[in-house]
């Protein structure tokens, strides 16, 4: 009874997703490049931003490990520079925290905030 009220003691099995750090604007040339075969996505987060973290804990609370996508992950406090290139090269316009989907060399798709969550991920692979 008490574990259906307050929960289990035991602890959960952290998700981990599978990010490459995206911290070199020479990067963007590569994953454009492998847009034309694999999508892509680029989740932008602010470390010092509560709203950022909370959306960031639902989108891998949410994430399915079997999707055929490379996942990058950028610091942007950290690699502002590269946060600014990622708005140039791929024409969208700078929001925290952020996700891209580039295929095709371009972004097919983007979100910010709670709508992160709600894009369908599944029909850009």
């Amino acid at each position: 009874m008490f574990k259906k009220l307050f929960g289990s003691s035991e602890p959960k099995e952290k998700k981990v997703l599978p990010w490459q750090p995206l911290s070199d604007v020479s990067q963007l040339s590569t994953i454009a490049s492998k847009s034309n075969t694999k999508t892509q996505f680029i989740f932008k987060h602010s470390t010092r931003c509560g709203i950022s973290s909370m959306v960031m804990k639902q989108f891998v609370s949410a994430y399915d490990l079997e999707m055929n996508a490379d996942l990058y992950y950028l610091d942007l406090l950290s690699y502002r520079d590269v946060s600014n290139e990622v708005g140039y090269k791929f024409q969208v316009m700078h929001q925290s925290p952020q996700l891209l989907v580039i295929k095709n060399g371009v972004a097919v798709a983007h979100a910010s905030h709670g709508g992160i969550n709600e894009l369908d991920l599944e029909r850009f692979l």
